[in-house]
């Protein structure tokens, strides 16, 4: 019963922010690593960003970023609410692409729909 629910993507102009929201449910998500990863058109998949377990409710855990991203994408979990959240910043047409939530660090096991985030002037 595992299941991940993205919403929150659209069309935005560069420049502009949209943040990515990752539900999950059928598991407590604070206790895994959760990641996000994107596909644009005729490209592989690509690791975006991922954040740490959070073992202790005090902490949200250790965020991990794609050097294309750093500085400009932000992850973070709201345990209470069991979501995982990509505040994305500064977008480009380059970051066009379905954006996925996972759950894992390395090696995902369970994987959300994927919502699409077009980025166009």
């Amino acid at each position: 019963q595992v299941q991940l629910v993205e919403s929150g993507g659209g069309l935005v102009l560069p420049g502009g922010s949209l943040t990515l929201s990752c539900a999950a449910s059928g598991f407590t998500s604070s206790r895994y690593a959760m990641s996000w990863y994107r596909q644009a058109p005729g490209k592989e998949r690509e690791l975006v960003a991922r954040i740490t377990a959070a073992l202790q409710i005090t902490t949200g855990g250790h965020p991990n970023y794609a050097d294309s991203v750093k500085g400009r994408f932000t992850i973070s979990r709201d345990n209470a609410k069991n979501t995982v959240y990509l505040q994305m910043n500064s977008l480009k047409p380059d970051d066009t692409a379905v954006y996925y939530c996972a759950r894992g660090w390395s090696y995902p096991d369970y994987w959300g729909q994927g919502t699409q985030v077009t980025v166009s002037s």
